[in-house]
């Protein structure tokens, strides 16, 4: 069994004060892909930086207290590699990705965007150099008898179940049909999975990032971003998807939950 977790912790320094700890002690999971980190690992205290019982790789970002990303394994990888070969965003703190036994996990936080500005051009551009290297990546591993497992906030909804208030956003980044058309691409002809919506293929959501803003939370209007994304080969293989979604308001410590997938 391989348990993965991904979310985005919406700064581990504060996640950390809020109840990340606590998690972390008693999750059951083998890997952990964080993003949304914005700290250098040396600003983190010891428990998140170096946990023990843990490997863990950071990738901040060139410009401080923005993205970030990180992975937690228990076992040692026996490869890690940040960015994915684009001059323009290899130190953006957005992409690693590791090798363990039989599997490369990657966590990702692909950019959000903002409709009609630069931040969109942005996201756009990231997208145009990511599809090709997700082919790549799926044939190289492929090669060498290997899946492929990339896991993170893809700030992207590919359906109208992935959120809420979906005739209310279709002019709204995260749901553009640039984008959605952008992940089918992913899904359809660079040949991966969306894990989780496999797990749930009639169910509105599962949602994992909800706005601090209103009673989002409280009302369950939210969007489901955080994705595992797999080869066929792994997604066949997963067994239990789930979003460990706080109780309450007051218990949250990231605007996201993580997004938990076994798999055999």
């Amino acid at each position: 069994m391989l348990t993965v977790t991904s979310v985005n912790v919406n700064g581990l320094r504060a996640a950390a004060k809020k109840g990340f700890v606590p998690w972390l002690a008693a999750t059951e999971a083998d890997v952990i892909c964080l993003q949304e980190v914005r700290a250098e690992p040396g600003q983190l205290p010891e428990e998140v930086r170096e946990p023990d019982g843990w490997h863990v790789v950071h990738a901040p970002a060139a410009t401080k207290g923005r993205a970030g990303v990180s992975l937690y394994a228990r076992r040692a990888p026996e490869r890690v590699q940040i960015g994915f070969g684009s001059a323009e965003f290899d130190g953006s703190g957005r992409y690693l990705e590791v090798d363990l036994p039989g599997v490369t996990v990657a966590s990702l936080y692909l950019p959000s965007g903002e409709a009609g500005t630069a931040k969109q051009d942005e996201k756009m551009r990231f997208m145009g150099e990511f599809l090709p290297y997700l082919a790549r990546l799926r044939e190289r591993a492929a090669a060498d008898g290997r899946e492929v497992l990339v896991c993170g906030d893809w700030n992207i909804c590919h359906q109208e179940a992935d959120l809420k208030n979906w005739k209310t956003n279709r002019k709204s980044a995260g749901f553009l049909p640039e984008e959605r058309a952008w992940l089918s691409q992913v899904y359809e002809e660079a040949g991966y999975v969306d894990v989780v919506r496999a797990q749930h293929p009639e169910q509105a959501g599962p949602y994992s990032w909800w706005s601090y803003r209103g009673r989002a939370f409280d009302n369950d209007a939210g969007w489901r971003i955080d994705l595992h994304v797999a080869t066929p080969g792994l997604a066949q293989r997963a067994v239990k998807a789930y979003v460990e979604r706080a109780v309450t308001h007051p218990e949250r410590w990231s605007d996201h939950a993580p997004v938990t997938v076994q798999y055999l």
